[in-house]
């Protein structure tokens, strides 16, 4: 079995840290392993203070990176729903159906299912996940191997491709061109700004921090992504009703590219593969020294291998393991209701509602941004109690110390939604039900989090392939959402109809309490979970998982 420690770089004996022969290099910066054929190699690793491990970086450096990051996860959501409140006028323009024109954002977000999913994993293969994912499933076919460019160019060159596509959106003169160009924009947009580990976002944040100290940065990354559907509609309401949709368009244009700008200049490759290369070429050149090498998992890999591990996993652990199911089934309700309340606030609020114009359905969003917003903060105290549980644990971590918050999270959730509902009506004031969306977003953040810090600290090595399959569950129910929301909202009326959503998140209530009283049982069952579980005791420990693989 492969570990995670840093002696698991490759299959070998490891004789220790030494010099590579014949030079005068810092002992530290690297380790020797003899091969099962007996050659000795001198591997280059991160010795503990290295100044160019990215985990040792100060932190305004670390800092610097994440900031300019997170208006670009900001500006994926932007994209996304900062055309609903233009899709009544693009109907018109068009001449479809408005169920027609709501494709426009579903396809979309169906982009943002498939990127992370296609591309993502395949730029994370080399990082500190990935080696030891593909480390566990080595294929002896041969095929032809793929160089990886590390974590800046894929931000740089995807989100560069994104923006040609935006130009293209706004210029577009027919449905089919449009709908392509749309889902063609969630594709390559998806890949940089799904803030969740499954893409680059999240593999940046392990870059830089520990694994136990990457909570406050994964709670703001989590913040942009879920603020921005709603933040997105109220910012673009005023374009779209003062300019129209074209211009919303060109808007976007405007703001994603100057993100675009900030990020080129202020990004520094993180990923630790790409680095240690670059390490292992330069004391190649500067000593004469074949010898010294990366291990074997961070050099290419063959694409058959790539494909088959980094696109099939996710859809092994969804049809298999019983926390991504759960996970998935939570991410994919609660992204498919942030889509949905596109539709439910026009009908709610707008002229068939309490009677605002555009920009005041726009406005009605601010309450899930303001609940939105509040949850970062309140994650302080969830934050807290997980280093706490670290220190009175020897710093052994378990999954089910990052719940605690999600539990209340969880009943407010259907409660924010019933009383949404049935202070819809025209002769209640109209904050009340605002304030009502209030709650759910700070539930709707808080539910995610905990999904996906849950996912990622029981999978570990294995969290890319587990949060793909739930982003991918995620946006593919966001995109269907908002295809339904008016048939259900006109057919039974806001009151029932918000109900009806409230019922199935009742549903949903013990999934918290189900992964705290039983979620090391479940990790223990899993060939992928238990591998990680430093939290067993003696008598738990069983046979090694590695006879599961071969």
């Amino acid at each position: 079995m492969v570990s995670s420690s840093n002696e698991s770089y490759d299959r070998g004996i490891i004789l220790g840290n030494a010099a590579a022969p014949g030079t005068s290099t810092n002992t530290s910066k690297f380790q020797t392993v003899q091969r099962e054929d007996g050659k000795l190699v001198d591997f280059v690793i991160f010795p503990p203070g290295d100044p160019e491990d990215p985990r040792n970086w100060p932190l305004w450096r670390k800092w610097s990176i994440i900031i300019a990051l997170l208006p670009i996860d900001l500006s994926g959501s932007f994209a996304a729903s900062g055309f609903s409140p233009a899709s009544m006028e693009f109907s018109k323009d068009m001449h479809v159906s408005t169920e027609v024109a709501t494709l426009g954002l579903s396809m979309y977000v169906l982009g943002l299912a498939f990127g992370p999913m296609a591309l993502a994993p395949l730029s994370e293969v080399g990082s500190v996940h990935n080696i030891l994912e593909l480390a566990e499933e080595r294929t002896n076919a041969i095929s032809p191997t793929i160089q990886y460019f590390g974590r800046s160019p894929v931000y740089i060159i995807f989100y560069g491709i994104f923006l040609l596509f935006l130009v293209g959106t706004a210029l577009v003169e027919n449905l089919g061109g449009f709908l392509v160009l749309r889902i063609l924009s969630g594709l390559f947009v998806g890949v940089t700004t799904a803030c969740l580990p499954e893409a680059n976002f999240g593999g940046t944040i392990a870059d830089l921090f520990e694994p136990h100290d990457t909570g406050i940065a994964m709670s703001c990354f989590l913040w942009a992504a879920t603020v921005g559907s709603p933040l997105g509609y109220f910012l673009f309401s005023f374009v779209a009703q003062t300019k129209g949709w074209r211009v919303v368009f060109w808007a976007l244009l405007g703001i994603c590219g100057g993100f675009w700008l900030i990020m080129a200049a202020t990004l520094k490759e993180t990923r630790h593969s790409v680095l240690l290369i670059r390490r292992a070429e330069q004391e190649r050149k500067r000593t004469g020294n074949e010898s010294i090498e990366v291990p074997d998992n961070m050099k290419q890999r063959g694409s058959n291998e790539l494909f088959r591990i980094a696109l099939s996993r996710p859809f092994r652990f969804l049809a298999t393991e019983a926390i991504i199911q759960f996970g998935a089934i939570y991410n994919g309700y609660l992204y498919g209701l942030s889509f949905l309340f596109n539709s439910a606030f026009s009908l709610v609020f707008g002229p068939e509602g309490h009677g605002f114009d555009g920009v005041g359905v726009g406005l009605s969003f601010l309450g899930i941004c303001v609940g939105i917003t509040l949850g970062p903060f309140t994650n302080l105290w969830q934050e807290a109690y997980y280093q706490r549980w670290l220190k009175n644990h020897r710093g052994k971590g378990a999954p089910e110390a990052r719940i605690q918050l999600g539990k209340i999270a969880a009943v407010v959730f259907p409660i924010s939604l019933f009383w949404f509902s049935w202070t819809s009506y025209k002769s209640i004031h109209w904050i009340v039900p605002i304030i009502a969306s209030g709650f759910w977003g700070w539930s709707f953040y808080t539910l995610i989090l905990m999904t996906y810090t849950y996912t990622e600290d029981s999978y570990k090595v294995y969290s890319a392939s587990a949060l793909a399959a739930l982003g991918l569950i995620r946006n593919i129910a966001g995109a269907g959402f908002p295809l339904f929301a008016e048939q259900l909202f006109q057919n039974e009326g806001n009151e029932w109809a918000g109900s009806i959503l409230a019922f199935l998140a009742l549903v949903m209530i013990p999934i918290p309490f189900i992964w705290s009283r039983y979620g090391k049982a479940l990790r223990m069952k899993s060939p992928w979970a238990k591998q990680h579980m430093d939290d067993l005791t003696p008598d738990e420990v069983g046979d090694d998982v590695e006879e599961h693989y071969h």
